[in-house]
């Protein structure tokens, strides 16, 4: 890049949960967010044996992390000297580009942020747009998004990054190309035959049809118990 020029942020947009086939070509903001904000929490466990005053919180898990900023859409010219009537289809094509449902893969795409580096693969899970200013005849002209996106990460490096295998213990899976639940649950529980009380835990009518992408609930399994 020339020395002077801004690197502006771009959004990539596909069809599969590894980013690796993109879909159309990428989203371009018209100016750079100010900040964005990146939360990371963990998630434990609060139990309180008898007799006792208190416990030290047990780990659960780590839930995925989520990026948030806002994209300026302004068409009065004073950005880019190129006044238009409103912003209403600026803002319908990037609500399509983030929140569109695709028919091939049953939802929305996947996308990969990138500002000078890769700042996270995910899923789009908020769109929040504050209209700001308006033409004589009512309409928008200029447009705050505020868009929040949920990390994907590959099943290996989340698990090594958890160090968390145990049956008894408390799962989230995301679904690859070609997984089964009897699969999942083997991984997981050593044991396929626990399938059908996954599914019902998380509401599968169509256990055979998991969509990639998609996120599996696994608890702690009584193993005793028939």
């Amino acid at each position: 890049m020339p020395d002077g020029q801004f690197e502006k942020l771009k959004i990539f947009a596909y069809s599969d949960p590894g980013c690796e086939t993109q879909v159309g070509e990428p989203f371009t903001v018209m100016m750079n967010p100010e900040n964005y904000t990146q939360e990371i929490k963990m998630e434990f466990e609060n139990g309180q044996g008898q007799g006792t005053s208190g416990s030290q919180p047990k780990f659960k898990l780590k839930p995925p992390e989520e990026l948030s900023f806002e994209i300026l859409f302004d068409n009065t010219g004073i950005i880019d000297k190129n006044p238009r009537s409103d912003i209403a289809t600026d803002i319908e094509n990037f609500k399509q580009f983030l929140m569109g449902y695709e028919g091939e893969i049953h939802q929305p795409k996947f996308f990969k942020f990138v500002w000078g580096t890769s700042l996270m693969k995910g899923i789009c899970v908020l769109l929040n747009i504050a209209y700001k200013l308006f033409n004589p005849n009512g309409k928008p002209i200029r447009a705050i998004c505020k868009v929040s996106i949920r990390e994907l990460k590959e099943e290996e490096l989340r698990v090594a990054e958890e160090r968390n295998s145990s049956p008894d213990l408390t799962h989230y899976r995301t679904v690859k190309q070609g997984d089964t639940l009897p699969l999942m649950c083997y991984r997981i529980y050593g044991h396929s035959k626990y399938y059908w009380q996954i599914a019902k835990v998380n509401g599968l009518s169509n256990f055979r049809e998991l969509q990639p992408g998609s996120e599996i609930f696994f608890p702690p399994i009584d193993k005793t118990t028939k």
